[in-house]
């Protein structure tokens, strides 16, 4: 009985949230704590077990951050200096956008890479009087796609580098980083196609851009060197995380009450408060119980270990099944419980004779992250970017982007399927 009440509550949730005919993060809100009147989970496993507080607090930091180092006026100066490098042409700044947030989320975290370049792409747009919309859908699909490439590019892989201690950074890297390279190229070809026949740039805001001095843009004052300062300490601590074994939620919580500290005289902390972007915070809780409800009942955990039941432990067919399955899974629930809860059946499935499940691990990391570009409740990442695009009045739509989307998804999975075949699995078959 609980089962199917969890599943009818999230289900509903789920379609309200897609028609947008409400406010999403009430909506989430609103089921997740149906989930606890009704008695899915107690308070104590809401706040405990299922509500991510790492994310909530990284996303938090990063918010702070941004907020402070956008007063200076860097995001308006890096977003001219990009925009002048291709003179001002709408496809080739496409192109460059996701190539730099591609390379952004597998050195740092995809969530921070967004938080950073949403800010630039929303003022470039604005300047040259195009629209914004298909420039966040290629730093979401970028950020996904970038992030599968290391250890620290997406949550998920952070966990299986956890869980497998011969999994190292370099190993990522060496795995992934190919296919990523390719997904990647394809599928930006394919955007710069779509898009190309929508993104013109007027001959006029051409002329105009290319005749701005971008450092007129920079607010030269303290707050400007104690930000840029900061914001660089940060992101060494990230690109340091491996080596130094500091989780990225403490060196990002650092970066942000230091900053507020140094800071505090010319910028209020209430005042930087007010720039959070609470609405996207509380979607996160929302969501994070609409899926631990999934979890409570076993629904996650069932799907995992029925992948073991049907493969009957053949590599192969287990190795593809997790791919496809994980990646479509993904697209409509974050992946991050997903992973969980197959984390340990692939470590079963040693005890079941599979002497190497290096297959299995790598094809849980690309069909979780790729995934995650399905729809706007794929990844964090995600919902970082329809956040802050619907603040700015540019609203990203749930079915526009799951046309986009979801078709990337299913050509990553396919190249993605034929990648782990002919490297991982023809020598078993």
């Amino acid at each position: 009985m609980s089962s199917m009440l969890a599943l009818i509550i999230f289900i509903i949730s789920y379609i309200v949230i897609m028609t947008e005919k409400l406010d999403r993060t009430l909506v989430a809100g609103l089921g997740g704590v149906t989930m606890l009147i009704v008695g899915i989970f107690d308070i104590d496993a809401a706040f405990l077990e299922y509500i991510d507080w790492n994310t909530i607090a990284l996303l938090f930091s990063m918010m702070i951050l941004i907020s402070i180092t956008g007063q200076t006026g860097v995001f308006e100066y890096v977003a001219i200096v990009v925009a002048k490098l291709v003179g001002g042409k709408a496809i080739p700044l496409l192109i460059v956008i996701s190539l730099i947030t591609a390379v952004g989320s597998a050195l740092l975290a995809n969530v921070t890479t967004v938080l950073l370049l949403v800010p630039v792409v929303l003022t470039l747009t604005k300047l040259l009087h195009i629209p914004a919309v298909p420039y966040l859908i290629a730093i979401i699909i970028s950020s996904n796609i970038g992030g599968t490439a290391t250890l620290i590019g997406d949550p998920p892989n952070i966990m299986i580098g956890q869980a497998v201690k011969h999994l190292t950074f370099n190993s990522f890297i060496i795995h992934l980083s190919p296919i990523v390279l390719v997904i990647f190229t394809l599928i930006i070809g394919g955007l710069a196609l779509i898009y190309g026949k929508q993104l013109h740039v007027k001959e006029e805001y051409r002329k105009r851009l290319m005749e701005i001095d971008p450092v007129e843009y920079l607010q030269k004052n303290a707050t400007l060197v104690k930000a840029l300062t900061v914001l660089c300490m940060t992101f060494t601590g990230f690109i340091l995380h491996p080596f130094l074994h500091i989780d990225l939620t403490s060196v990002a919580l650092a970066g942000a009450l230091l900053l507020l500290l140094l800071t505090h005289k010319e910028h209020k902390p209430e005042d930087v408060f007010k720039q959070v972007e609470w609405g996207t915070l509380f979607f996160f809780i929302g969501l994070f119980l609409l899926v631990g409800g999934l979890e409570e009942v076993g629904i996650i955990n069932e799907m995992a270990r029925g992948i073991m039941y049907y493969t009957e432990g053949d590599l192969p067919k287990t190795a593809m099944l997790i791919l496809w399955l994980t990646g479509i899974f993904s697209g409509f629930v974050d992946n991050i419980p997903f992973v969980a809860a197959m984390i340990p059946v692939i470590v079963e499935f040693q005890d079941y004779g599979m002497t190497n499940v290096d297959p299995l691990w790598w094809s849980l990391a690309l069909g979780a992250c790729l995934g995650g570009n399905g729809t706007l409740l794929g990844a964090s990442s995600n919902l970082v970017v329809a956040g802050l695009a619907a603040k700015a009045k540019q609203q990203v739509n749930f079915l526009e982007f799951l046309k986009i989307g979801f078709p990337v998804v299913v050509v990553s999975l396919f190249i993605s399927s034929i990648y782990v075949y002919y490297r991982y699995l023809i020598e078993f078959l």
